[in-house]
């Protein structure tokens, strides 16, 4: 009506990015190579793909034999850091690319995201990474193309407009967030993940359930002030009626299927389901949010002391993204659920558990305990004193957490800093 002004937000917006789904998604690369008519192609890759993945082997000769030409980076650096990133873009910059390729996981989509980011627009890089840590300039159009390629099943980064590192000099980890970044094509093939560690499964298999649940219990969209400026929307509205039906999916997909992921790399039913949840949580957090396990995941992971996770090559002390995240969620769900009860009974049966007979209040504190008990039976270290983390750590992890302010905005109340000391000291060990 005419001259009627809302106080909060009214608006969904919804984005997601060209999907091919399935067995054999990988084959079609050459042809969306050739369907956008890219004449100069940087493949960013993970070195150990790149020289062990025998299906990533195979897709590299049939671009060779459908001629098309790619330069190859391959130096990709697990968890990347700001000055990883920056070496990237300068190390590729010499010539000037149509497309970017992305096969690997989320560090190696990542990767491309800001390597075509900054190819496309210059500038620093903290011109880009999100307020308080860096500017968050607007974008004047979309970066240059980025087809991604996922090779496993947890961060859903090829349907997010995000990109994650570590900021070195701080010890914390920010983030670049527009949807500008999103790929424009993701090939999505579950038999690329038949190679991965079962340590790695396990990891990445957390990171997909807290995703969906962190985005599935997220301030709702309506109860944010309303955006005056579509130019300024965020890319994270909160949750809402789309984004929830792609969180619910995958939250039940994981209760059913990484348990049997986990412990039989081949059977592919558990791989062609955890790959899809996968994606499934990544369009739903890449459009309502996530909350207080990513935000404590970010200084957990900045300030790791010595911790040298098995089944991970990496050159030195390192927590993997799912493991940050994921130590802290039990806690986390025990706070969320005081503020919305119902959401959080839903994900606890939406995981599997009973909560027959239960009133509101005790089923939604199920959804902690479910998420728990499925960390112990793939084996999760038990809780941050496990990767080296004690009591005299707390302030260093809340003063990380605080500055995450796009995803603390995510929490369905006012998070305080003792509600930040309280999930961290209950994280310490989990059972």
């Amino acid at each position: 009506m005419e001259g009627l002004e809302y106080l909060n937000e009214t608006i969904i917006t919804f984005q997601t990015v060209p999907t091919k789904f399935g067995f054999g998604a990988l084959l079609e690369l050459p042809y969306e190579v050739k369907k956008r008519n890219a004449k100069k192609i940087l493949l960013i890759i993970d070195r150990n793909l790149e020289e062990s993945n025998d299906k990533v082997k195979d897709i590299l000769k049939t671009l060779d034999q459908e001629n098309i030409k790619y330069d190859i980076y391959n130096r990709i650096h697990i968890e990347p850091t700001d000055k990883f990133f920056i070496e990237a873009v300068n190390d590729t910059k010499s010539k000037e690319y149509d497309l970017y390729i992305a096969i690997g996981g989320g560090s190696t989509i990542d990767t491309a995201k800001v390597v075509s980011l900054m190819h496309t627009f210059g500038g620093e890089l903290f011109d880009y990474i999100n307020k308080p840590i860096g500017k968050a300039v607007s974008l004047p159009g979309p970066i240059k193309p980025v087809i991604a390629i996922p090779t496993t099943a947890g961060t859903g980064a090829e349907s997010t407009p995000t990109a994650v590192m570590d900021i070195v000099d701080m010890k914390v980890k920010a983030g670049i967030a527009y949807q500008e970044i999103r790929p424009v094509c993701a090939l999505i093939d579950p038999l690329l993940t038949i190679s991965m560690p079962s340590a790695v499964t396990a990891s990445t298999g957390m990171d997909v359930a807290i995703h969906a649940l962190e985005s599935y219990t997220n301030k709702p969209y309506d109860t944010r002030p309303r955006i005056k400026d579509p130019a300024i929307r965020p890319a994270y509205i909160g949750s809402n009626i789309i984004s929830d039906m792609w969180c619910e999916q995958a939250i039940e997909i994981v209760g059913k299927y990484l348990r049997r992921a986990y412990f039989n790399p081949f059977d592919l039913e558990a791989r062609w389901h955890m790959m899809l949840a996968s994606s499934f949580a990544g369009i739903g957090f890449g459009n309502a949010g996530l909350h207080i396990p990513h935000s404590m995941a970010y200084p957990i992971a900045g300030l790791v002391k010595s911790y040298k996770p098995e089944g991970f090559k990496a050159d030195g002390p390192l927590v993997p993204h799912g493991i940050s995240v994921c130590l802290t969620a039990p806690a986390s769900f025990r706070l969320t659920a005081k503020a919305w009860p119902e959401k959080h009974k839903r994900g606890a049966i939406l995981l599997g558990e009973n909560v027959d007979g239960l009133n509101n209040y005790d089923a939604a504190m199920k959804l902690s305990e479910a998420v728990r008990t499925l960390m112990r039976d793939i084996e999760i270290p038990n809780g941050l004193s496990a990767i080296g983390y004690n009591s005299q750590d707390i302030p260093r992890i809340i003063e990380g957490t605080l500055k995450q302010t796009r995803l603390l905005t995510g929490t369905p109340f006012e998070v305080r800093e003792e509600d930040l000391r309280y999930v961290a000291e209950n994280s310490l060990t989990l059972w």
